[in-house]
């Protein structure tokens, strides 16, 4: 279990996504952070990322690994797809 509140775990989250922004940038891709809940990060893969068959590898042994180093061991993140933004509770 997270020992953190959702509310607690945004600006750190906010601060690893902006760490690992650059490296998304330069194969062309980019990240959006949309919000943390029930310790689950939610974000969106952004251009060349979108459908890239590394996306997956991406989110897992970049994003998630950085934010488990940086925060907590137990974060997970969770891409959210287009469209699906105001709607997190049903992916």
């Amino acid at each position: 279990m997270i020992p953190f509140s959702d509310e607690e775990l945004l600006e750190p989250v906010k601060h690893v996504i902006d760490k690992v922004r650059p490296s998304l940038a330069l194969d062309g891709g980019d990240i959006d952070f949309i919000t943390v809940k029930n310790g689950n990060v939610y974000v969106q893969l952004k251009g060349a990322c979108i459908g890239c068959a590394s996306s997956g590898s991406t989110l897992k042994y970049g994003v998630e690994r950085q934010l488990r180093m940086d925060i907590h061991p137990e974060i997970t993140v969770v891409n959210v797809p287009a469209g699906m933004e105001n709607d997190i509770d049903n992916l």
